[in-house]
């Protein structure tokens, strides 16, 4: 039987892979997307996932638009900072074509809330984007904590920060609204910071593959990931010339092999108010907080096994 799962997206390119991953699968149903304010303005995020999903044949998915700023906030210019370099760094609009396909009427957090409060099988929630629609839909019910069954989030960093140099995107995005999806007590949760996605890149021999599938899904990842390298190699240089993390495909592909990630039990915080270290995510790896682990961190990932994932999903035709 195929695991459900709600994906939580700011899509721009990492969001859309995670999407295709998601749709075509078949270890997956995927009840939905939501969207969130995040890698841009949300009402873009909105129609890259409903581009996304007409592209490879899957909009059946419904997509449910969320919020527009951070819960708390509003001197974080997250979608702003990355829209501003729209031509060069992260278009507002994926190059995949328009769409007829709309966003449902229903808001996101009245989604999850009722998709949850009604579920009689369990549905993992992927939040993959800064946590605003989570922490909301927490403060609204609360027994979401006790509905949701497992919590999988692309977000943080231990060694590596991506936005500040402590803090990643997705965190830093939103830090109020992650500070309370991690107090929350969820019972299960998995954290794919960038100290794991970072050990998963994609190479540009890995596109010219995706592209060779000749599939809406593999030329889509092919340009997407294509992207990104430009983008890394100018900004993010990695570890190994012209690749780039695929940070949010990642947690998706946790879900259908968990062997993906080599993960540990321990406590994650959020910083909300140091001004060098806003949205840091304090994972406490020495036991020094003496507080009791709510997470299971992931450190390493296996590159290979993640390519060969992508590879056989994309494959496939909706």
């Amino acid at each position: 039987m195929a695991r459900k799962l709600i994906l939580d997206v700011d899509t721009g390119t990492d969001d859309a892979v995670a999407v295709m991953l998601a749709a075509l699968h078949p270890a997956l149903e995927l009840v939905g997307c939501t969207t969130v304010n995040g890698n841009v303005p949300v009402q873009f995020c909105t129609d890259n996932t409903l581009r996304v999903l007409d592209h490879i044949g899957r909009g059946d998915i419904p997509v449910f638009e969320g919020l527009s700023r951070p819960l708390a906030r509003s001197d974080f210019p997250v979608a702003r900072r990355l829209s501003d370099h729209s031509g060069k760094y992260h278009p507002d609009t994926l190059p995949v074509p328009p769409t007829a396909l709309k966003k449902q009427a229903t808001g996101a957090v009245e989604f999850l809330i009722e998709t949850y409060r009604a579920a009689t099988e369990e549905i993992a929630l992927v939040p993959v984007a800064p946590l605003s629609n989570i922490a909301a839909a927490l403060a609204l019910d609360p027994k979401f904590v006790e509905r949701v069954p497992e919590l999988v989030i692309m977000g943080g960093g231990h060694e590596i920060g991506n936005v500040t140099p402590s803090a990643e995107f997705n965190i830093w995005g939103d830090p109020e609204a992650a500070a309370m999806v991690f107090a929350a007590g969820f019972r299960k949760i998995t954290l794919v910071p960038l100290d794991a996605t970072h050990r998963a890149l994609i190479s540009r021999a890995h596109c010219a593959q995706f592209a060779a599938l000749g599939t809406p899904a593999g030329g889509a990842a092919a340009a997407f990931i294509g992207h990104r390298i430009v983008v890394h190699d100018e900004h993010q240089k990695q570890a190994v010339p012209h690749t780039t993390p695929v940070h949010d495909a990642l947690a998706v592909g946790f879900l259908v092999q968990p062997s993906l990630l080599t993960t540990r039990r321990l406590h994650v915080a959020v910083e909300t108010q140091g001004p060098l270290t806003v949205g840091r995510t304090v994972i406490d790896t020495h036991g020094r907080g003496r507080q009791a682990p709510n997470c299971d961190v992931a450190f390493d990932a296996d590159a290979e096994g993640f390519v060969e994932l992508l590879l056989r999903a994309f494959a496939a035709k909706a």
